[in-house]
């Protein structure tokens, strides 16, 4: 079972792999994010957690117990009791129920 983590700067490392390797996946049903977003990571990656300490949005990740993210789920632009809600499962991992199991614990 996949534990749902809040997004660490730690994490840095296996969220760019599950980017990079779902790249052409996440693009066939939504825009690709581009190459400025894998050859600026970092500096997003900060700025993401500044919005998350800052308690605007908050990014959770799925991840296996080999460290491996399986996906993401995001409650973005936080007010009012209400937030947008944004999530990517990877391939290796889609058809399993994770997103509708974990959406709804977030």
């Amino acid at each position: 079972m996949p534990d749902l983590q809040r997004l660490r700067l730690d994490h840095a490392a296996a969220l760019l792999v599950f980017e990079q390797v779902n790249r052409q996946y996440f693009a066939a049903s939504i825009p690709d994010r581009g190459d400025a977003y894998f050859t600026g990571f970092t500096a997003r990656l900060e700025s993401l957690l500044a919005e998350q300490e800052a308690g605007v949005c908050h990014f959770h990740l799925l991840v296996d117990a080999d460290g491996a993210v399986l996906g993401r789920i995001n409650l973005i632009d936080v007010a009012d009791g209400a937030a947008e809600l944004g999530y990517r499962i990877a391939r290796a991992a889609a058809g399993r129920g994770l997103a509708t199991a974990w959406v709804a614990r977030v």
